[in-house]
């Protein structure tokens, strides 16, 4: 007998629950195969470790146990709804609270045009030492930006050396955030 056909007398076996199909032509070449040997071995392992075992693994479980856990169960459940009453009852108050400082703070960002405008009435002196200061940081933006100005075009012409600067940029921020991270535990 070949090993292909005994392997599939023994899986034919498996199959049809330990039936058994033993021919003395099966028995005589696992007697003197051990490949075929380790494959009938294999299969019993698989088996054993597939079929339902004969004593259920719950049967030292009281029932009283099983109560026990079953109150545990709604106890938690209860905690987790009053838990989550709580969160609401909560959200609910900081909703009414939230729209409050929300009001104020659009309140106090629109007044803000109202009060430049005031102050350009009532001071005058304050309103023209003011667009003085501002017009001097402009100026200071716009020659930065005249001399930047080649640079920039450079850059975006040319597409390699613009490549190279974002990830230049890109190796930075990496930097940066694995530096600014928590220490670790050790």
């Amino acid at each position: 007998m070949r090993c292909q056909d005994a392997r599939s007398k023994l899986s034919t076996q498996r199959d049809s629950n330990g039936a058994q199909a033993d021919t003395q032509a099966l028995r005589e070449h696992l007697r003197h195969c051990p490949g075929c040997q380790a494959f009938e071995k294999r299969q019993q392992n698989l088996d054993s470790v597939l079929r339902p075992s004969a004593t259920p693994v719950y049967g030292s479980i009281s029932t009283e146990r099983i109560m026990l856990a079953v109150k545990q169960q709604a106890r938690i459940t209860q905690q987790l709804e009053d838990i989550r009453q709580q969160q609401q009852s909560r959200i609910a108050r900081w909703q009414t609270v939230g729209a409050a400082f929300a009001a104020i703070g659009i309140f106090t960002l629109s007044s803000i045009p109202l009060l430049v405008l005031a102050i350009i009435i009532i001071q005058t002196d304050l309103a023209v030492k003011a667009v003085l200061l501002l017009s001097s940081v402009i100026d200071t933006f716009v020659v930065l930006g005249q001399y930047l100005q080649p640079g920039l075009t450079r850059i975006t012409h040319d597409n390699w050396l613009l490549s190279g600067v974002a990830f230049v940029m890109v190796v930075m921020m990496g930097m940066w955030l694995r530096l600014m991270r928590h220490p670790q535990e050790a």
